[in-house]
């Protein structure tokens, strides 16, 4: 990894998308350990969150997460979801936030030297070649470790630096979690001499 001591630095995070990879590979993030982390390694100017919310009465488990974030370093970014439908009837919630953290980027990028974007979302390759063009540094963070792998061959090639989720999970990780699937009940085992009584029935 190269990050330099004075350099100007701006974090990006798409937060779905770091959620997404933690939970793939096993750990929660603890976002305190992140900042300290990445201020540690450079002169982090800004550290963006992006997520969209349900503008809904019912309590959100995402609430005390951005509560903790405004008060903590970090500048969050929101906007309301849409929840809808789908063909199979189940509930589901969009909320795209590519847009505003592209503006956030093109705009930080005369003030900086170097962008840390964590995403696997191929669609800011373009951004990131615009704010290289700027002379600014890119790092994208993500993971090709998970399955599928959370991150698109084009955005990886275009970043001046790729680091891998897993290999620096454990600067910042608050706990391992058990994300596998259940494994099926193991079949009964069947003492030899119920076998030996069926087959006297017999």
């Amino acid at each position: 990894m190269f990050f330099q001591p004075q350099e100007r630095l701006c974090l990006f995070i798409d937060g779905t998308s770091l959620y997404s990879a933690s939970r793939n590979l096993g750990f929660e993030v603890d976002y305190r350990k992140l900042l300290q982390f990445f201020r540690s390694k450079s002169n982090v100017l800004r550290a963006y969150y992006y997520s969209a919310v349900l503008d809904t009465d019912e309590y959100s488990p995402l609430k005390p997460l951005t509560d903790w974030l405004v008060y903590n370093g970090y500048t969050l970014v929101t906007k309301s979801a849409r929840e809808f439908i789908d063909n199979s009837g189940r509930r589901r919630v969009r909320g795209n936030m590519d847009v505003e953290l592209a503006v956030d980027m093109m705009e930080m990028a005369p003030r900086i030297d170097h962008a840390v974007l964590f995403s696997g979302d191929s669609d800011f390759r373009r951004l990131l070649e615009s704010v290289q063009r700027q002379g600014v540094r890119t790092t994208v963070v993500g993971s090709i470790k998970t399955s599928p792998p959370l991150i698109g061959d084009e955005l990886r090639r275009q970043a001046d630096q790729f680091i891998e989720l897993a290999d620096i999970a454990t600067h910042f990780m608050r706990r391992q979690i058990d994300n596998r699937p259940p494994r099926p009940p193991a079949p009964p085992v069947r003492h030899p001499a119920d076998q030996m009584s069926e087959h006297d029935e017999e």
